[in-house]
């Protein structure tokens, strides 16, 4: 009996999952506008802009994040898993349509519309790609230009993984400039300024719209070369949108030339130094606030006494926002549908690498390959193989990530059965698949369930990375704490899923006591009952 309720709530939990993570996509399946952004501040304003501008039409819209860089955020758009994204007219010529030169926009959306794609609604503002240094370092050294580099081989570059692989970032510059340096330093965007600040690098690449460059005393460097393009700030989008919805785009392309540079920096800074939300910032943005003089410091703003006067902590009040149901719901999700797959052929693969010992390497080792690929890599591999982002990419590389500890305990599991029970059933006459129902797995069961349970814990720890492709979760706050270097953020969504972790540890630890037979489980109070009798 104990058995069967340990099963049985284990079952109701992933099949409740299922239905969680089956529900979101439900409610998508209706007509609503899907709003894309990268994993930077600037992107995740103009994300959100755009989205209460659609709000505001009548349209129902969703923005989805900070989706990663501009492969993952492409792939969605042309999958038809959202809309429309803001981009920069640089990025599309030189990193999408690998042109040599940035045309007038007309010609780009000439272009991109032989792949179902438009760019429309100049915002009105270049966000540029620059290299940039301390102020006193660069006077020290007497660098003003990119080309002075090349005389200072010594110096540490921290640049950010998208501008080490882009056609118009790393490689390019490096042999315009012949620069010396041959390995820089990856780092997060959000994540470089207070490098540089610690003295842990030297050079970093810079947004020229990044609110931070006058809060560090950073000098940009001269692009004496003219190596970088002009980025423009668009709205890129499938050519559909203003068909599809004739409204809702009417009231974007009223975007157009609204937002110059030294407001996108205001709003820049209202995020990442005044501690604002982007929906927020975008609310008053759209409400004529955000534009209209420099960012309010943050302690003089009203949210901010009000919180010290009710004495909450920034972390208490990130970790208990109104999101956290949502986001707990959403990551219970992905790990017990992954968890479910990974069961479905984790044990028939041990059955299989027991039942046949020739199989045993070439089973046990391919799915231990599967756990060294990294997390974003096969995530970002998966997309153009689904067609989509969000939870369906997340719950394949999910899955496969659980294999391991699933195939490697049923596996062990069934091999350390006595060969003789497993002898006795066959002497009776029992086929070798009743031998494996009725004797092997019921013996194997627990080290089976400890393996359950091993990829059960990981994935919570590996499902916050499925918030780069949209897949929600805890990861999004992860996401956005990374993106404004925001700690109390950041722990906001670690906290949770850490606690997640050990809620489900504990939850199958019970489920594993009832598997284990009664004379084989730790008997507490034993040796204390034994005294007493005596």
């Amino acid at each position: 009996m104990m058995k069967a309720c340990s099963l049985a709530s284990v079952a109701l939990l992933i099949a409740a999952a299922a239905a969680l993570l089956i529900a979101p996509g439900a409610a998508a399946a209706q007509p609503a506008l899907q709003i894309g952004s990268k994993r930077f501040t600037e992107s995740y304003i103009l994300g959100e802009i755009v989205a209460q501008t659609a709000r505001a039409s009548g349209a129902a819209a969703r923005h989805q994040p900070g989706l990663g860089n501009t492969a993952i955020v492409l792939a969605a758009l042309r999958s038809g898993r959202i809309d429309v994204y803001p981009e920069y007219t640089g990025t599309i010529a030189r990193e999408i349509l690998r042109l040599d030169h940035v045309p007038a926009l007309a010609q780009l959306d000439s272009l991109l519309a032989a792949d179902g794609l438009r760019v429309a609604v100049p915002l009105g503002f270049d966000n540029s790609y620059a290299l940039a240094m301390r102020a006193d370092d660069a006077r020290a050294r007497g660098i003003s230009r990119l080309s002075d580099l090349a005389a200072h081989p010594d110096l540490r570059l921290g640049l950010s993984q998208e501008f080490l692989g882009r056609a118009d970032g790393w490689p390019g510059l490096r042999s315009v400039y012949s620069l010396p340096f041959e390995s820089p330093r990856g780092l997060d965007h959000g994540l470089a300024y207070e490098a540089l600040a610690q003295g842990q690098v030297d050079v970093v690449d810079v947004y020229t719209t990044d609110a931070k460059i006058d809060r560090y005393q950073l000098v940009v460097l001269q692009d004496d070369r003219d190596y970088f393009p002009r980025y423009d700030a668009v709205l890129l989008h499938r050519a559909d949108l203003p068909q599809r919805l004739p409204r809702t785009w009417s009231a974007l392309e009223r975007l157009a030339a609204r937002i110059d540079a030294a407001t996108m920096r205001r709003l820049n800074a209202q995020a990442e130094l005044d501690g604002r939300s982007f929906e927020q910032v975008a609310a008053d943005f759209l409400t004529g606030l955000g534009a209209a003089g420099p960012s309010t410091a943050a302690s003089d703003r009203p949210e901010v006494q009000q919180r010290r006067a009710a004495g909450r902590s920034p972390f208490i009040e990130r970790l208990l926002a109104p999101d956290l149901g949502r986001l707990a719901l959403e990551h219970v999700a992905l790990v017990f549908v992954s968890l479910l797959a990974s069961i479905a052929i984790g044990v028939p693969l041990g059955v299989l690498a027991a039942r046949m010992p020739s199989t045993e390497a070439a089973v046990i080792g391919a799915v231990g390959i599967i756990q060294t690929v990294p997390a974003l890599a096969l995530l970002a591999f998966l997309i153009p193989l689904t067609g989509r982002i969000g939870a369906v990419p997340a719950v394949i590389a999910l899955a496969l990530y659980a294999l391991l500890p699933i195939v490697r305990n049923t596996h062990a599991g069934l091999t350390q059965v006595p060969a003789g029970l497993t002898q006795a059933g066959r002497s009776l006459g029992m086929p070798p698949s009743l031998v494996l129902r009725r004797i092997e797995l019921p013996l194997a069961a627990a080290t089976i369930f400890a393996g359950i349970k091993t990829s059960a814990v990981i994935n919570v720890g590996t499902a916050t990375i499925a918030a780069f492709i949209g897949a929600g979760g805890f990861g999004e706050r992860i996401v956005t704490g990374l993106a404004l270097n925001d700690h109390a953020m950041l722990l906001a969504g670690a906290v949770p899923a850490a606690a997640l972790a050990l809620a489900i540890e504990r939850l199958f630890a019970a489920g594993e006591r009832g598997l284990t037979p009664p004379p084989l489980r730790p008997q507490r109070g034993r040796s204390r009952t034994a005294t007493g009798s005596a």
